[in-house]
């Protein structure tokens, strides 16, 4: 199985929002997620962003990043998170240049969501297209 880390600062906003999509559109793909500086909660927005097109991430929490984590994955996809993320070779690496959702209200948040989206299908799309 295939396991895909999405990584952001605070794992409350895009990385969360990158993830319920994958898990909703490729339920056969493990989706991990995980920040630098995890915040404390979900961004409220981003929560209420995902419920608009009927995907719940309000049980999610927040993560801190491990070695681990990065470790066991397939694909790590960056948010701005910089130099914080460690590397391994042999990973597949994709950095998604994203506005923050934190402190935005809605609408900004549903074009950031929009565009996670149709990263996210990308993704899928280049996952099942490998041999």
């Amino acid at each position: 199985m295939t396991t895909v880390l999405f990584v952001c600062v605070h794992n409350a906003g895009r990385s969360q929002m990158a993830a319920g999509f994958l898990r909703e559109l490729a339920p056969g793909i493990q989706v991990l997620s995980a920040g630098s500086i995890p915040a404390d909660q979900i961004n409220p927005t981003a929560v209420d962003a995902m419920a608009e097109v009927g995907i719940d991430i309000a049980s999610q929490a927040p993560k801190v990043l491990t070695t681990e984590a990065v470790q066991e994955s397939d694909v790590v996809i960056t948010m701005g998170c910089g130099d914080a993320c460690p590397f391994f070779p042999g990973k597949r690496y994709e950095d998604w240049k994203l506005d923050d959702p934190a402190g935005q209200g809605i609408e900004p948040v549903r074009v950031i969501r929009d565009e996670i989206k149709g990263r996210v299908e990308e993704l899928i799309a280049s996952l099942q297209s490998r041999p």
